[in-house]
C-alpha cells in the first residue's frame, strides 16, 4: 500500500513538473489551427510530448542514473558540453523564463494590468525559489500540495468542453497534421526534460527508503502515471483549441487563444480559473528545472564550489530578466535550439533503451554525432537561408517535414553496429586459428 501510495505521489509530481507553460499554450493552438484533423494531430503531439519523454524516463531509470551517464558513452567532454547545453535550454535561458512570461501574460495581467512585468517575474521567482531551497522536499511539496489542485482545475475545464462544447471542429485546410504536430511536440521540451528529471525522480525514490531494482521499478511506474496524465490533458486541450476553429482570428496569439476559450467555455470565472490553473502548472514546472539546473551546475560544473542555493537564485534572476521579453519571443528563440539539441536526445534515449543492440561505444558514438551534425546542418541552412545548404538537406529522406536527422542517424547505427559486428568476428576468428 505504502509502495502503491509513493509511486503515486512522485508520478503526479513528476507530472507536474513535465506539464508547465508550454504543455498548456501548445495543444490549444494545435486544435485551433487543425481543426476537424484533431485525431492525427493528437497523436502526432503525443508521440513528441508524451512517448518520448516516458522513453526518457525510462531509459533513466534503465542506468540507474541520469543524462550525464547516458551522454558519457560518446565521451567526457561531449557528456559535458552538451548536458550543460541540454539544461541551459530547459533551464534559464528559455524554458524557465518561459514560465514566468505565460504566467504573467494569462495569470497577471488581465486582472492586475497595472503590474509590471518585471516585478511579476520576481515575485513568480521568489516563490518558485522558497520551494526548492530544501531539495529533498520538492517531490513530496509538488506532489502533495501544488499537483492536487492543478489537476482539479483541469479537468473541470476539459469535462466542461467535452459535455458542453463552444463549438465544432471545422476544416481548416491544413495539410500533414501529424508530421507538423510532430515538431509542435517539440516545443514543449517534455522529452528533453524527462532526462533531467528523472535524477530529481531517483533522489526521491532513494530518500524514501527504495534501493537498487526499487528505484528502478519506481522511476518506471512514476513515469507511467506521468504519461497518462499528460495524454489526458493533451487530448482534452487540443479538442478544445479544435472547437474554436471559427470563433477566433487566424492571427491570435496561444495565450489570447487560450484565455479566450476559457472565458467561452467557463464564462466570466473562466479567465480567473484559467490563470490559476497557468499559474500553478508553470510553478511546479519551473521548481523542478530550476532545482536540477542549480544541483547540475553545482555538482558536475563548479565541483561544489558554488553552492546549490546560490545557483538557484542566480539562475531565477537571469530567468526573470529573460521572461519580460514575452512568450512569442521566447517561444521564436527556442526553434533553432530545440532543432539541434532534439535529435541528439532521441538518439540517446533509444540507444539507450536497445540495450545489447547499441553495446558498444564506438556505435553510440558515431550514430550521435550523425544525429548531432545533421540537425546542426539543417538549422544552420533554415537561419542563414544558405541555398546551397538547403539544396542539400533536401535530398534527404523526410527533410521537407522536419526530421532530415532521422535517415543519416539510423544509417549510421545500421553501418556502425555492422562493422562492430564484422570485426568483433574477425577477431574471434583469429582467436580460433591460434
Amino acid at each position: 500500500m505504502q509502495r502503491t501510495k509513493d509511486c503515486f505521489i512522485i508520478g503526479v509530481a513528476l507530472f507536474a513538473m513535465f506539464f508547465g507553460a508550454g504543455n498548456l499554450i501548445f495543444p490549444p493552438y494545435l486544435g485551433y489551427l487543425v481543426g476537424d484533423k484533431g485525431l492525427a494531430a493528437g497523436a502526432g503531439f503525443l508521440v513528441t510530448s508524451g512517448g518520448l519523454p516516458l522513453l526518457g524516463v525510462l531509459a533513466c531509470a534503465k542506468l540507474g542514473g541520469t543524462f550525464t551517464q547516458m551522454t558519457a558513452r560518446v565521451g567526457t567532454k561531449f557528456s559535458l558540453v552538451t548536458t550543460s547545453c541540454l539544461i541551459l535550454a530547459i533551464g534559464p535561458m528559455l524554458a524557465i523564463p518561459r514560465t514566468a512570461a505565460t504566467t504573467f501574460e494569462l495569470a497577471v495581467q488581465p486582472h492586475l494590468p497595472w503590474v509590471p512585468p518585471l516585478l511579476g517575474a520576481i515575485i513568480f521567482f521568489a516563490i518558485a525559489v522558497a520551494f526548492i531551497i530544501k531539495p529533498r522536499t520538492i517531490v513530496d511539496n509538488v506532489g502533495k500540495f501544488l499537483t492536487p489542485v492543478l489537476l482539479l482545475l483541469l479537468v473541470i475545464i476539459i469535462f466542461k468542453g467535452i459535455f458542453a462544447p463552444i463549438g465544432l471542429p471545422a476544416d481548416t485546410g491544413f495539410q500533414r497534421p501529424f508530421a507538423r504536430s510532430l515538431l509542435e511536440g517539440y516545443q514543449t521540451m517534455d522529452a528533453m526534460a524527462s532526462v533531467i528529471f528523472a535524477g530529481i525522480v531517483l533522489t526521491a525514490a532513494v530518500n524514501k527508503g527504495y534501493r537498487g531494482k526499487e528505484v528502478t521499478a519506481m522511476i518506471m511506474k512514476a513515469g507511467v502515471v506521468a504519461a497518462v496524465g499528460l495524454a489526458f490533458v493533451y487530448v482534452g486541450l487540443i479538442y478544445l483549441g479544435a472547437q474554436a476553429t471559427s470563433l477566433f482570428p487566424l492571427d491570435i496569439s496561444r495565450t489570447a487563444l487560450l484565455m479566450g476559450v476559457a472565458r467561452l467555455e467557463l464564462g466570466g470565472v473562466g479567465s480567473a480559473v484559467m490563470g490559476l490553473t497557468v499559474a500553478l502548472a508553470c510553478l511546479t514546472t519551473a521548481i523542478g528545472l530550476l532545482a536540477t539546473a542549480s544541483e547540475f551546475f553545482s555538482r558536475h560544473v563548479f565541483k561544489g564550489r558554488v553552492r546549490y542555493e546560490t545557483l538557484a537564485v542566480f539562475m531565477a534572476v537571469i530567468s526573470a530578466l529573460i521572461a519580460v521579453s514575452g512568450v512569442d519571443a521566447i517561444v521564436g528563440f527556442a526553434v533553432p535550439v530545440l532543432t539541434i539539441l532534439y535529435p541528439v536526445v532521441i538518439t540517446l534515449i533509444i540507444l539507450t533503451l536497445m540495450g545489447p543492440a547499441a553495446a558498444g561505444d564506438k556505435v553510440v558514438r558515431f550514430t550521435t554525432y550523425v544525429a548531432l551534425t545533421v540537425s546542426l546542418l539543417e538549422t544552420i541552412a533554415t537561419l542563414t537561408g544558405n541555398a546551397v545548404l538547403k539544396e542539400i538537406i533536401s535530398i534527404i529522406p523526410l527533410a521537407d517535414a522536419g526530421f532530415a536527422w532521422v535517415v543519416p542517424t539510423v544509417t549510421a547505427y545500421v553501418i556502425s553496429a555492422l562493422y562492430g559486428f564484422l570485426t568483433w568476428k574477425r577477431s574471434m576468428g583469429k582467436l580460433s586459428v591460434r
